[in-house]
């Protein structure tokens, strides 16, 4: 079995259907991932500028970090999303926060489409914080999305988040918030295990 063949969270919205997740392959997904993370849609990915070589790279990386991880999510069995989940201690928010035990950091990007679908980023985001939540070890989310991104504050918001602080990171000026399993719950009514 290929990594490509292992889905490892599945989760059915009433709305918009299936939506599941599975670790990235940083070499068959690099081309995929590279459109995605290059398009200007995606300015706060951060890696506007990468080359496809440099994109393989990133995931390597991420691959063989015993602190990080990623995964493609799928809509309807169509590759629609990334996902990123990191342990905060090591790696974006090391030394920058209070961690606390049962701390998940998490990233993630849609695919940019010309043709949005209503209510499908807040699915992905919703799918995203339900697969996090399914490991009993995760007892916070947190994130820090750059200032400027407001798109991704009412998301955020939407599935419980709250704001925390603004930091300062070499690369942006970030909203550090949290999200309990509790406050998922009562924003969502999502019960993730």
């Amino acid at each position: 079995m290929t990594t490509a063949d292992t889905t490892l969270f599945t989760r059915v919205d009433d709305a918009l259907g299936t939506f599941s997740l599975r670790p990235v392959d940083a070499l068959t997904d690099a081309e995929l991932l590279h459109r995605w993370v290059t398009h200007p849609k995606s300015a706060f990915y951060l890696l506007q500028d990468a080359t496809l070589p440099q994109v393989e790279r990133e995931f390597m990386s991420i691959a063989a970090s015993a602190h990080h991880d990623a995964f493609l999510g799928f809509h309807n069995g169509e590759p629609a999303f990334l996902m990123e989940r990191y342990d905060p201690r090591h790696v974006e928010l090391a030394g920058l926060y209070p961690h606390q035990p049962g701390d998940v950091g998490m990233h993630f990007l849609c695919a940019p489409t010309e043709q949005p679908v209503h209510g499908f980023t807040r699915a992905v985001i919703t799918t995203v914080m339900a697969m996090l939540f399914s490991d009993p070890d995760t007892h916070r989310v947190v994130v820090e999305p750059d200032v400027r991104n407001t798109a991704v504050h009412a998301l955020n918001e939407a599935v419980g988040f709250q704001v925390d602080s603004t930091l300062t990171k070499p690369e942006k000026e970030a909203l550090l918030s949290f999200c309990t399993r509790e406050q998922f719950r009562t924003a969502t009514g999502v019960t993730s295990a």
